[in-house]
C-alpha cells in the first residue's frame, strides 16, 4: 500500500475518526465480517436492503468528510428513518432528489446574472 495523505495528518483529522460513533461501529463490524452484507444483516437482525442502505449512508458520511463537506442533515434524517423501518428506501431517494433539486433551484436564483 502507498502512503496516503492521511498518514501525514494526526489521527483525529483522519476522515474515519470524524464519523459518528454508530458509523464507526458499523465499519468495525463490516471489516470483522469480511465485508459480508449478508453477515451484517444477520448481526443487525435486519434485511439485506436495510443493511445496504446503512452502508450507503456510512459511505456518504465518509465521502463528505474526505471532501471536507459538511454533513447533509436531510440525507442523515432520511437514512435514519429507513434504518428504523419508518420509511421505504424508494421514498427516501425520491424525497432526497426533490430536496436536492429545490436546493439547486434556490442556489441558481441567488447566483448573480
Amino acid at each position: 500500500m502507498g502512503i496516503s495523505s492521511y498518514e501525514r495528518q494526526s489521527t483525529r483529522e483522519h476522515p474515519l475518526c470524524q464519523l459518528p460513533e454508530e458509523d464507526l461501529d458499523f465499519v468495525l463490524q463490516f471489516v470483522l465480517s469480511s465485508g459480508s452484507l449478508k453477515e451484517m444483516a444477520r448481526l443487525y437482525s435486519v434485511s439485506y436492503p436495510t443493511i445496504r442502505t446503512t452502508l450507503d449512508h456510512v459511505i456518504t458520511n465518509l465521502q463528505q468528510r474526505v471532501d471536507g463537506a459538511p454533513p447533509d442533515p436531510m440525507t442523515n434524517l432520511l437514512a435514519d428513518l429507513v434504518e428504523r423501518g419508518e420509511l421505504k428506501i424508494g421514498n427516501a431517494k425520491m424525497i432526497r432528489s426533490v430536496y436536492r433539486n429545490a436546493l439547486e433551484a434556490i442556489t441558481d436564483k441567488e447566483k448573480p446574472q
